[in-house]
């Protein structure tokens, strides 16, 4: 399997490379875009002989160590990336929610917006919303954007979609477009999808093309693509974190710990107030295909309930083609509250900027699901009510390669 950037340095891309050399561009990425030989794309746009007159960088900035929701702060100026070379930087994830779009003042000046992010297939995964505001920030620039594909590290396969879209009124910067959550699309074709929607022309002339991926099986996971997991985030160290990470980043929502400050996030959850041996049981009863639990204590380091020994269950897919997150992930919080109603909350803070909803509401799209949980509705009730097939986007997956044939560069 060979990605966008891959291919940047092979003799197929010679327009786009000439296109790169003669322009003044941007670009939008990140430590963890990196090529088969593990250069990053900085590195890669350096022995093509080009200079970026800015980095712009997402959530958990341009080296990926910020934690989630920790503002990233622009040096303004000239720093050095991880390698030392200097680099403008600004950031696209700051203190608040105009701090997430591109400044035209920016933009302007730019030829081309490059974008190389690393996703992970989910839509509360904020790299693809940043790259979406991004690219339509550059469209009304006059800037055109060229996005270097990577594959869905969790499969493209249709039969894998999970999780309503969002109703109205629920978009956020969890979701800024209705979308599944586990919604099987690469982040080049949720951007062309989007901007082609919005009516701008997709192709090397228009306002997005996409330097496609090859040799991408889209029924298998990143396990099958002989190459290493470059963590994106903090908080996603391997490929078996992200094929939880659909479901277990519901656990934001709640005052369960999922796993931050520990070496297994996502994997592990649980709390000071469960008992890890029956929800285990009571998990394993209520059915978990393609997946291992057990129980599990831990003490998590930092975040929710830090320094205290929570007990829970851990998690081991065993099968990604079975496993299903956000059901499995939905049973859990459900069997959960039922076995600590007075102790098991919602969280009520302020979460991506959103201060009106809920962040569990945010994250599924509707207070639909939070209430039957608290109305004490069973496992398969409340995966009924948030997993509906949703046949149109199914649709939509199949139809994602012919869309970024039509942006191809």
């Amino acid at each position: 399997m060979l990605t966008g950037l891959d291919l940047l340095m092979n003799g197929p891309s010679a327009a786009v490379r000439q296109r790169l050399r003669t322009s003044r561009i941007g670009v939008l990425t990140h430590s963890a875009s990196r090529d088969r030989q593990g250069r990053d794309l900085l590195r890669v746009l350096e022995e093509l002989g080009t200079e970026p007159e800015l980095a712009f960088a997402p959530e958990h900035g341009l080296h990926g160590v910020e934690q989630a929701e920790t503002p990233v702060p622009s040096d303004g100026a000239t720093g050095a990336d991880a390698e030392g070379r200097p680099r403008r930087a600004l950031s696209l994830y700051g203190t608040t929610k105009d701090s997430l779009t591109p400044k035209r003042e920016d933009l302007e000046g730019l030829d081309v917006l490059v974008i190389d992010l690393a996703d992970v297939g989910a839509r509360y995964y904020t790299y693809v919303w940043t790259a979406l505001i991004a690219a339509r920030a550059a469209a009304a620039a006059g800037v055109h954007t060229l996005v270097l594909e990577r594959p869905n590290p969790i499969s493209g396969d249709p039969a894998s979609v999970e999780g309503a879209p969002q109703g109205e009124g629920f978009l956020s910067f969890v979701g800024l477009e209705p979308v599944p959550i586990r919604h099987a699309l690469t982040l080049a074709e949720l951007i062309a999808l989007f901007l082609e929607r919005d009516g701008k022309p997709l192709g090397p002339d228009g306002a997005l093309s996409v330097l496609r991926a090859q040799g991408w099986e889209r029924y298998r996971t990143a396990a099958a693509w002989g190459r290493p997991f470059f963590p994106p985030s903090p908080n996603m160290p391997r490929l078996e974190t992200a094929l939880v990470y659909p479901g277990a980043c519901l656990l934001e929502g709640t005052n369960l710990s999922e796993g931050r400050g520990t070496t297994l996030p996502f994997q592990v959850l649980g709390a000071p107030f469960l008992d890890g041996s029956k929800l285990a049981d009571a998990l394993s009863d209520a059915g978990t295909p393609g997946a291992l639990v057990h129980p599990v204590s831990f003490r998590p380091t930092f975040d929710k309930h830090a320094e205290a020994v929570c007990h829970g269950v851990m998690l081991h897919v065993t099968d990604s083609h079975l496993f299903r997150p956000v059901a499995t992930y939905l049973r859990l919080i459900a069997l959960a509250r039922a076995q600590a109603p007075d102790e098991f909350a919602f969280e009520t803070r302020t979460y991506e900027f959103e201060s009106e909803r809920r962040a569990f509401d945010l994250l599924i799209g509707s207070t639909a699901v939070r209430h039957a949980i608290e109305a004490g509705a069973t496992p398969d009730e409340v995966v009924d009510q948030a997993c509906p097939v949703d046949a149109a986007w199914q649709s939509t997956v199949a139809e994602a390669p012919e869309r970024v044939a039509r942006a191809s560069a």
